[in-house]
């Protein structure tokens, strides 16, 4: 039995098939949270993050230009990246659909950057907007680390495919 040819993508294909190549890398899930201008905590979830540097220390996120949460993470001069554990999977959805009240069934509380940290999660990176960038149809936004916390007894929330996945270990 023949093995199917392997899809591919070229410039001016369907942009649905370059979707589903880039789905091949399986990424951590994060939420992205600041306050906005009159102090009202917002957020979203994003899975285009990264380190940049270690000196000095640096991490980008991919920010939705159309996304409800984008000028507030804009204009932010503090915002905290929370890596979801697998327990907090629900936390993602809410902060990937446009519900109104994203963080009150989350526990949550503000760092010491005052950024909205979510407790519970795997890691949280507490940042000074750094940068941004332009990135298509996104925004590029370099935070410079100025603290960093992570619960190693905890998995990460996994993305791969289109479906939230979990690590296996043999």
């Amino acid at each position: 039995m023949a093995a199917d040819a392997p899809s591919e993508y070229r410039t001016g294909c369907d942009p649905r098939t370059l979707r589903d190549a880039l789905g091949c890398f399986a990424t951590g899930v994060t939420v992205v949270t600041c306050l906005d201008a009159d102090g009202r905590p917002v957020g979203l979830t994003a899975n285009s993050f990264t380190s940049v540097s270690l000196e000095p220390p640096l991490l980008l996120v991919c920010i939705a230009k159309d996304a409800a949460s984008a000028p507030a993470l804009l204009a932010a001069r503090h915002f905290a990246v929370n890596v979801l554990q697998t327990a907090q999977q629900p936390a993602s959805i809410r902060f990937s659909t446009r519900h109104e009240d994203r963080f009150g069934p989350n526990d949550w509380t503000a760092g010491e950057l005052e950024a909205p940290v979510l407790k519970q999660s795997l890691g949280v990176f507490e940042c000074e907007s750094h940068a941004v960038h332009d990135g298509g149809d996104h925004h590029i936004l370099l935070g410079h680390v100025l603290k960093a916390t992570f619960d190693a007894s905890l998995d990460p929330l996994l993305y791969f495919r289109g479906r939230y996945r979990r690590l296996h270990f043999d």
